[in-house]
């Protein structure tokens, strides 16, 4: 029963992501506005991670079996994958090097700010 309260609650929140993204005037996806969500609700402590982690674990444990549906959407579409895939190659390694410049610039930010809070908690 433990494990149906969190997933239903996972749903739900995904539920209210997708319904407030639907009221918005822009595109705006609605699992990004439900992340949003899960971790406004986690650092204000409304939502604690025992009321998610079980069923948040065995959906990642489990992460692959959801890359099927995709994976046969691309097979489906073989030969049109064939006629660009040179243009799939570049688009995935310029953002490789985007993604990975982003993370790497992130996380100095977020080492100065961390050795300026510390030297100001020091002083």
């Amino acid at each position: 029963m433990k494990y149906l309260t969190q997933l239903a609650l996972i749903f739900g929140i995904c539920l209210v992501g997708d319904l407030v993204s639907s009221l918005l005037p822009f595109s705006f996806p609605g699992s990004v506005i439900s992340m949003i969500f899960v971790l406004i609700l986690l650092s204000s402590r409304i939502l604690k991670e025992e009321h998610l982690g079980e069923s948040a674990d065995f959906l990642l444990r489990n992460m692959t079996f959801f890359f099927i549906p995709p994976g046969v959407g691309i097979l489906r579409y073989a030969a049109l994958v064939q006629s660009i895939w040179w243009q799939l190659i570049l688009v995935n390694l310029i953002s490789l090097v985007a993604c990975f410049a982003a993370s790497s610039y992130t996380v100095l930010l977020v080492m100065r700010i961390q050795r300026l809070i510390a030297r100001r908690h020091h002083a």
